[in-house]
């Protein structure tokens, strides 16, 4: 039967996929929201370079861009409430999940303390958690930040087209790109990627805070956290040198380290005997559902867990095709571990995680 800190390894692997797949569901839904946006955006550029008449004094472009940047703020506004929305509901929801994971690795009448989360989410949306050449900032200045340099771009475009004396279609077609790229070679484009990277990062960096915050409250039973890192070729220097070490709770380099981490902390529980119980170290509640998949070891990488996974749960977290080649060698699992084709909202989340612990009897 695997002990509690095997199983711990197994379901934080399996939560993070379910995340990952989370986040592409609100990267679907926003980025959708903003593409609506920016078609009515481009649409009063349009009209408002075709109704200035002599575009020769630049001066003019301020004036010109009025409506522009009043449109492309509501956008952004807009987005801002939509992401509050989203990671609000994240926080709730996992506060709730990290209580039911600890509730089935304890032994069982432990008590599982909660936390406020409405305290959770305002700390957590308030604090910075990204590192960037001007110091930390929170989501909300980094969205605001997105949405001032989309209006830079968009000047430049035009200051540009002026300059070179380009016709009107000329220029809105270099801020939206063309039909044949799918107008991922327009400027537009650039925020949308942004805004992607934000969103995924977010994702995590919440998810992590409200993990931690329910460390906290059961420090009790905790021996800390242990960072882990999705190990493939695209894990960074600095994740990939953290992977396997293990921080007081509440401390240490939590994450997100960096835009699109896809690092997360695995909870590390006192031994029983440190929690002075005298009893073997096996996962008293859920216990078969754990020993199914066998021993874990704690070094586990996200490769290494999906190849011990049935085939239909590999299908399922790759799609058919490439998990036929994943379990043939023939591709290797950087190429899709954050896949893009699986699109979760947080109550499929809610069933995915649920259908756990039903299984555990919780």
């Amino acid at each position: 039967m695997a002990t509690a800190e095997d199983w711990l390894a197994w379901e934080a692997i399996r939560h993070q996929v379910a995340l990952a797949q989370y986040s592409n569901g609100v990267v679907y839904r926003i980025i959708k929201l903003l593409n609506t946006s920016d078609t009515r955006l481009l649409s009063e550029l349009e009209m408002a370079l075709q109704g200035a008449g002599s575009l020769e004094r630049i001066e003019r472009l301020e004036s010109l861009l009025y409506a522009v940047r009043a449109t492309n703020t509501a956008a952004f506004e807009q987005v801002g409430r939509e992401l509050a929305q989203e990671l609000q509901a994240l926080v709730q929801y996992e506060a709730a999940y990290q209580a039911q994971v600890l509730t089935a690795a304890s032994p069982v009448g432990t008590h599982i303390a909660t936390v406020n989360v409405h305290q959770v989410y305002a700390a957590a949306y308030a604090q910075p958690f990204r590192i960037t050449k001007d110091g930390a900032a929170p989501v909300a200045q980094l969205l605001n930040g997105v949405s001032e340099d989309r209006i830079k771009l968009i000047r430049q475009a035009i200051s540009l087209g002026m300059v070179e004396g380009e016709p009107i279609a000329k220029m809105v077609q270099r801020i939206r790109g063309t039909r044949a790229t799918n107008y991922a070679d327009g400027l537009m484009d650039n925020t949308r990627r942004h805004v992607e990277t934000l969103l995924r990062t977010s994702v995590n960096h919440m998810a992590n805070v409200a993990q931690q915050s329910s460390l906290e409250a059961n420090e009790d039973i905790m021996a800390g956290w242990e960072f882990t890192a999705t190990l493939d070729g695209r894990t960074t220097l600095t994740c990939a040198s953290l992977n396997g070490k293990r921080f007081p709770v509440g401390k240490g380099p939590i994450p997100p380290r960096h835009f699109n981490c896809r690092s997360y902390a695995k909870p590390v529980l006192k031994t029983y005997r440190e929690m002075g119980i005298d009893l073997p170290e096996v996962v008293v509640k859920g216990g078969t559902r754990a020993s199914k998949d066998g021993q874990v070891a704690a070094d586990l990488t996200f490769s290494d867990w999906l190849r011990g996974q049935p085939q239909d749960v590999q299908k399922q977290i790759l799609g058919a095709t490439r998990a036929k080649l994943f379990r043939a060698n023939q591709i290797d699992v950087d190429r899709f571990t954050n896949n893009k084709g699986v699109v979760l909202s947080l109550d499929q989340l809610r069933k995915k995680d649920s259908e756990i612990f039903k299984r555990a009897g919780l």
